[in-house]
């Protein structure tokens, strides 16, 4: 398995902990309570972007607005569509 080098929250600076922030508040409120053990705040998909803060903050931030109430999709298909993608990519998460 790859090994990435990621900055914890506790060792954020201003720039990272800002993109974290601004990426979480686009997110469902539900998607902020963890699932699996690699989904808790210092480790997944997210930190592995913690090295370049402007990456992470654009990059979920497109899939948070994807994902927004507003649209006319409802969870349960956002999570469909999701699901399938994920699957076509071979993507376990």
């Amino acid at each position: 398995m790859t090994w990435i080098k990621t900055i914890p929250p506790e060792e954020a600076d201003d720039a990272l902990r800002e993109a974290r922030d601004a990426q979480r508040s686009l997110y469902p409120p539900e998607y902020g309570q963890p699932v699996l053990p690699a989904d808790i705040e210092d480790g997944g998909i997210v930190a592995t972007h913690s090295l370049i803060p402007e990456a992470l903050h654009h990059a979920f931030s497109a899939f948070g607005a994807l994902l927004s109430p507003d649209l006319p999709l409802s969870r349960r298909q956002h999570e469909m569509i999701t699901t399938v993608v994920s699957a076509t990519n071979r993507c376990f998460y």
